[in-house]
């Protein structure tokens, strides 16, 4: 195991963690054989159906699939939590309560002004 000291304000990786190699059982060891083994094989399939030069159809990838579903459907999977409802209301509600507090207090201003008579008036069509 390489010498590695761990910074103050961070834990260990878990990939440096000497738990995750020396104290695994043999059924963790192999389930993560197994694992590997069919990663192995997936690979080695879509490269040779990748590199057939005699190939007519398409090669479907299916995690390519389920990424164009997922962006085609994102209703579907789209989950609330606190970040995306406070992104929400920041980009979706305050937008309309500011700009209704800006156009009311401008509106209201000009309105004491008409009635004190004290606007300028800049441009008229009756003189």
């Amino acid at each position: 195991m390489a010498d590695y000291r761990e910074a103050p304000l961070a834990t260990r990786p878990k990939t440096l963690d000497p738990n995750e190699y020396f104290n695994v059982s043999k059924e963790y060891r192999r389930a993560e054989e197994e694992r590997a083994a069919i990663r192995v094989n997936l690979k080695k399939q879509y490269q040779m159906q990748l590199n057939n030069p005699h190939r007519k159809e398409l090669i479907e990838d299916p995690a390519l699939t389920r990424w164009v579903h997922a962006r085609a459907n994102p209703y579907l999977y789209f989950k609330p939590t606190f970040k995306t409802s406070l992104l929400g209301l920041l980009f979706g509600v305050v937008p309309l309560f500011g700009l209704y507090f800006i156009f009311k207090t401008d509106r209201d201003r000009k309105e004491a002004q008409i009635k004190a008579g004290t606007l300028e008036r800049k441009f008229s069509l009756s003189s």
